[in-house]
């Protein structure tokens, strides 16, 4: 009779405080007991979502209580967060992981990565704070409470030279997203005839308010500088869609042909001749996709003030420029959102000529410094190999 093996039992309390990190800490946990086998027991404990319990975790905050955004929600629910700032203090001390992981989150993350730090807890973070951007005085800080650190953009290792922290670039898990979108049958989706535009207004009500009417007013002039244009505006959710269809019944000046469409917003951009996107991470979709663009931004004058004055480590405010080093796709900001100046950037990058061809190798190389696929498989290892070294 083949006596049973007794499995090694390994506890990670492992935090996730926003969808997009749920999603990828779901992830690494399949690959961590991938790269474990069947000789250990993984306990997985702290706040996440459902695709984390689904891998076996066990959470005591729910992502769609701890994901707000904005300084204004933050401040309404701050008993909240000083109550979960507790529980999660006291589940360091009662369940003693082996390891805490946490993903992005930065404002609640870093205060439970320093109280297990000073406990003597190995502490792993994915993704790094935007330090590269503004309050890089963290720097110290994070290299002191953190023992690895794992980032997704190749430039940001460099920052914690000269400290004893381990920073390591493994990949950017966009690569692994936008493969998957690559290999997935193309959609049909709401086009009508001509060019192909895609318009990014944001996600925000603020901020498809003050961008969407100049935006359509510059759709509307590309379409007398090129001949017959269709416009896309993707609405990835129905609160977005509403808030864009509120938005549109407010405009008099809108292109011959536009539509929204739910969902679909990689292959949007797939199959787009160019865009303009409100600053964010869907810039970096459109480089993964191939797909030349301007980036827009507007805030109010105040919020311009102090972002100004809070932002001191870049020259850029996208993404893809700040990888790039400089600015490769054209970022009009606060009083440059014209939609004179818009259409007519965006028309020199519709047109086949030497201003498309330019941004598309740029972006090329961009794409080429995010590295191959298979980041979050990289990180899944990377933790499971610190557990075993327990």
């Amino acid at each position: 009779m083949t006596e049973a093996i007794e499995k090694k039992n390994l506890r990670v309390m492992i935090c996730a405080g926003e969808v997009s990190g749920e999603l990828y800490a779901a992830n690494i946990m399949r690959e961590i007991k991938a790269e474990l086998g069947s000789s250990y027991n993984v306990e997985f404990f702290g706040i996440g979502g459902d695709k984390m319990v689904a891998e076996g975790a066990e959470i005591i905050a729910h992502v769609s209580q701890t994901g707000v955004i904005g300084l204004w929600e933050v401040l309404k629910r701050a008993r909240f967060f000083t109550r979960l700032k507790k529980q999660l203090q006291a589940m360091v001390d009662e369940r003693k992981p082996d390891i805490l992981f946490t993903i992005d989150y930065p404002g609640m993350n870093m205060r439970i990565a320093e109280y297990a730090h000073d406990r003597g807890i190995r502490t792993i973070h994915f993704i790094c704070p935007q330090v590269w951007a503004w309050h890089q005085e963290r720097i110290p800080k994070i290299a002191r409470i953190f023992d690895h650190l794992i980032t997704i953009f190749p430039f940001e290792p460099k920052l914690f030279d000269g400290t004893k922290l381990d920073c390591q670039f493994l990949g950017h898990p966009m690569v692994d997203v936008i493969a998957q979108t690559k290999r997935e049958p193309a959609p049909e989706l709401p086009w009508g005839n001509g060019y192909r535009i895609a318009l990014f207004p944001g996600s925000r009500r603020n901020e498809i308010a003050r961008l969407l009417p100049d935006i359509l007013k510059a759709a509307v002039l590309v379409e007398k500088e090129v001949g017959e244009c269709s416009f896309i505006i993707p609405t990835p959710t129905e609160h977005i869609d509403k808030l864009v269809r509120t938005q549109l019944s407010k405009c008099k000046i809108v292109p011959k042909q536009l539509a929204l469409c739910a969902g679909n917003s990689r292959h949007v951009l797939q199959q787009s001749t160019a865009a303009i996107i409100k600053s964010g991470t869907s810039t970096l979709e459109a480089a993964l996709m191939n797909c030349p663009h301007i980036v827009v931004y507007r805030v109010s004058k105040l919020s311009g003030m102090i972002l100004r004055h809070m932002i001191k480590g870049v020259k850029n405010v996208g993404i893809v420029n700040i990888v790039a080093g400089r600015e490769i796709t054209p970022e009009l900001l606060q009083e440059a959102v014209t939609p004179e100046r818009m259409a007519s950037e965006l028309v020199a990058l519709i047109k086949a000529g030497a201003a498309r061809e330019a941004q598309l190798s740029e972006l090329q190389r961009v794409c080429n410094s995010l590295g191959s696929e298979g980041a979050i498989v990289r990180t899944g290892k990377f933790v499971a190999q610190k557990l075993l070294k327990m």
